[in-house]
């Protein structure tokens, strides 16, 4: 592993749903502001998020280590759906849409 001076490095793991919070999917990113934008804009048509309109955020853990954000969410990615709802309660009980706080 890589040491790198402390706080210099940003990475996301997220989670964002569709319109009516029907569909989840969980990512991770470098630049969370410019990945929500490519997942409004549909960037890649034929992707999971362009097919179930999913680009609205409702949940995000912030990392300063690559090798941390990438365990966290393939943690994430193996937990059953209801846990997942638990995850996103504990930050965000109401299951508002966060996009405005990377705009």
């Amino acid at each position: 592993m890589i040491a790198h001076a402390q706080g210099i490095y940003s990475f996301y793991v997220y989670m964002i749903t569709n319109k009516n919070n029907t569909v989840l999917y969980t990512g991770v990113t470098n630049n969370l502001k410019g990945r929500l934008r490519e997942h409004e804009d549909k960037r890649n048509p034929k992707s999971f998020s362009a097919k179930y309109r999913v680009s609205f955020l409702v949940y995000y853990e912030h990392f300063e280590c690559i090798q941390q954000v990438i365990a966290r969410e393939k943690e994430i990615k193996n937990l059953s759906r209801a846990k997942k709802e638990i995850l996103i309660k504990q930050q965000n009980p109401s299951w508002n849409f966060l996009n405005y706080l990377f705009e």
